[in-house]
This record gives C-alpha cells, sequence and structure tokens, in this order.
C-alpha cells in the first residue's frame, strides 16, 4: 500500500507563492517557485533565502548519564561536546555504514537536542530506543517542533532589523534560545548551502508566523529543494541517500578526521572495531566537468583508458560556477587534476578530480 504523503505547515503558504510542488522523504515539498532554481540559488550566493525544512527529524535525550551513552551510539565524540555547541555527527551500524548523519545540540549536561534526516526518523527512533540505556528519556518531537532556514551573507542583518540583538546571534556551529516577533524559539548558526546562515527550530503551531515575519523584508525570498540541493553540491556538501548509506563508512566519504580515532584510540562506538580495521580503497571524490551537461546519480566514472572505477553520487549544473559537478566514489588511487570519464550516455564526458569544495567563496564562517 502506498504511504500518504505529508504535509508540512507551510504547505499552503508554498502554494499561496505558486511553488511547484514534489514527493521527497514522504513529504509534499516545494523544488522551486516562479523564478527558477538557478535564481533562488543565486539569491542564496548574495542576499538572503528561506526554506521550508519541517520534515526533518527532531529528538531529545536527556537524564543523567545521557552523555556517556551518547559517546558510545554515535561516531563522533559527544564527551568534549560542550553546551551551546552544536556538532555534525553519525550513527552507524556495527560494519561501520552510515545509518544517518544528524547535528547533535548540548542543551545540558545531561540533555540533547538531535536533528536527523526525513527519511530516517523511524529507523533513527529504533536505534536509540534500543540502545540508550534505562534511565535515560528519548523523546521524539518531531511532529511538535518546526525548522526554517533562512540562509545567505545579508542572514544576520534580516534577523537584527527585525529585532534580535546582534549579540544574541551565535557563533559558527553554536546555538542561543532568542525571542523575535514575540516568538520563542532555538537559533543554530548552521546550514547546509556554503553561506552564513541560521537554522531556526519552533513550536509547529507558530511556523506560519515565523515564515512570514521573515519574509516581512523584502531582502528575503523563499527557496525550493532544487536549489538547496546545487547550493550544498557546490560546497561538496553529502546529502544521505546519495554520498552517505549504510554501506558508506565516514571514513570512505572523507569526513574521518572528525571522528578523532587517533585522540582517542581507546573509545568504543558502535561502528568502531570496523572503522578501526583495514582501509576500503573506496573514496569520495568530487569532479569539475569540461561543460554544462551533468551526469547523474548512477552514473558510471571511467579512468582516462577507459577502465570503470566507480560511480557518481550526485550531480548537476554549477549555477555559481557556470560548469558541471559531480561527486562520486572511486576505487583507485587519485590525485586532483586526473581526468576522469563519465559515461552518460552516447558520448561520455570528460572531467578531472578536484579538491571539496567546487565553490570557495561562501560566507558562512563570516565573522559577525
Amino acid at each position: 500500500m502506498e504511504t500518504a504523503v505529508r504535509n508540512t505547515p507551510l504547505t499552503e503558504c508554498h502554494i499561496a507563492a505558486g511553488a511547484r510542488m514534489v514527493p521527497f522523504a514522504g513529504w509534499n515539498m516545494p523544488v522551486q517557485y516562479s523564478e527558477g532554481i538557478i535564481a533562488e540559488h543565486n539569491h542564496t550566493r548574495n542576499a538572503v533565502s528561506l526554506f521550508d525544512i519541517c520534515h526533518m527529524g527532531e529528538f531529545r535525550i536527556n537524564g543523567a548519564g545521557a552523555r556517556t551513552a551518547l559517546d558510545h551510539l554515535l561516531a563522533r565524540p559527544v564527551s568534549d561536546q560542550q553546551t551551546g555547541i552544536c556538532r555534525y555527527n553519525f550513527l552507524l551500524n556495527p560494519a561501520g555504514g552510515v545509518m544517518d548523519d544528524l547535528i547533535v545540540y548540548c542543551i545540558a549536561d545531561d540533555e540533547f537536542f538531535i536533528v536527523v534526516n526525513a527519511g530516517c526518523i523511524a529507523s533513527d527512533a529504533a536505534q536509540f530506543r534500543q540502545e540508550l540505556p534505562k534511565g535515560i528519556e528519548f523523546t521524539d518531537e518531531s511532529d511538535a517542533t518546526a525548522k526554517i532556514d533562512l540562509q545567505g551573507p545579508l542572514s544576520a542583518e534580516v534577523l537584527i532589523s527585525l529585532g534580535l540583538d546582534a549579540d544574541r546571534l551565535p557563533k559558527y556551529f553554536h546555538f542561543n534560545n532568542v525571542k523575535t516577533g514575540g516568538m520563542s524559539c532555538l537559533l543554530s548558526r548552521t546550514g547546509y548551502t556554503g553561506e552564513l546562515g541560521f537554522e531556526i527550530y519552533l513550536p509547529t503551531a507558530q511556523a506560519e508566523n515565523m515564515w512570514n515575519l521573515l519574509l516581512s523584508d523584502s531582502r528575503v525570498k523563499p527557496a525550493g529543494l532544487g536549489a538547496r540541493d546545487t547550493l550544498r553540491l557546490e560546497m561538496g556538501y553529502a546529502l544521505y541517500g546519495h554520498e552517505l548509506n549504510t554501506t558508506v563508512t565516514p571514513l570512505e566519504a572523507g569526513m574521518g578526521s572528525m571522528l578523532n580515532l587517533d585522540k582517542y584510540p581507546e573509545r568504543q562506538f558502535i561502528g568502531s572495531n570496523a572503522l578501526r580495521g583495514p582501509a576500503s580503497d573506496k573514496q569520495l571524490v568530487g569532479i569539475m566537468l569540461d561543460g554544462r551537461r551533468a551526469a547523474r546519480e548512477g552514473t558510471i566514472i571511467s579512468n582516462i583508458a577507459g577502465e570503470e572505477i566507480g560511480i557518481v553520487t550526485s550531480g548537476a549544473f554549477s549555477p555559481s560556477l557556470g560548469k558541471a559537478v559531480a561527486m562520486g566514489y572511486i576505487s583507485e588511487d587519485f590525485n586532483c587534476g586526473d581526468k576522469l570519464l563519465l559515461n552518460a550516455g552516447r558520448k561520455a564526458i570528460p572531467g578531472q578530480i578536484t579538491e571539496l569544495p567546487f565553490y570557495q567563496s561562501g560566507s558562512v564562517r563570516k565573522k559577525l
């Protein structure tokens, strides 16, 4: 039986604004508005855009020993994560494969707020409930929580113009509890675009009011999933289900340095034994194509001799660079600049391995 597609609390706002809606991870989501994906992409890079991310999941874990339990459950250390900091992390299976990539917010020493991917809410919740020891409370707050992302180099200016004290704007990968427009929310300086930006969490019932408040600033325009994908691809950010899945490890995805395996050699977590085993020859690479023609997910990657060495996980035309880019896994030693062929259709697309991120002028770490 086909599962019904769910609406976010902002669906009617999108329809009224002329958005083209598509199913995504079980949700009815805006892929673009009337100006189109490239216009929305460029507006985010140069000004500020608003994204509906209410489909994501949110969990809360609290109780004595919560920090120690999460340190065992998650791949990246939680033991040294300070209050007020949010940290990108991974939920792994025993083989080291990524069940989900997520963000962990340290609310207090024994309280954590965790944001997970929409398509993984049920499986993640089951894993947490199974692995967390007795006495630690797990709450799925997804239905009660709305998430709205304000992204772009002007995002801080917009929040200040709406009455938020500049001193309350968090540092990169930090968060604060703030109030704006009479609405209390958790504000984190995070995002998925490579630009200065903030993620706003508040009760679902207030989502439409917050959305309209942010759009009341003429500099802000709504953007859909299409622009969100091209923005993250230009930055080399992984997308679950593409670059990350249960058969891929964080090491293969190029994120091994985050795990601090050498710093904490005795630390045990689910999947740690597999990660400390023999190294894989599969590695994620960025590929700059020679023209505007994109190679989509599933495209075979060959070396210059025509030998198959990998597969594309994501690919699109890059509006910021004026040419196509892709990411994919290859199982061969490589160097940046190595030539490749992407076998898309009758004619292979030439390209070369390129250092990530493709786009290197983002404002994401801008000092405020």
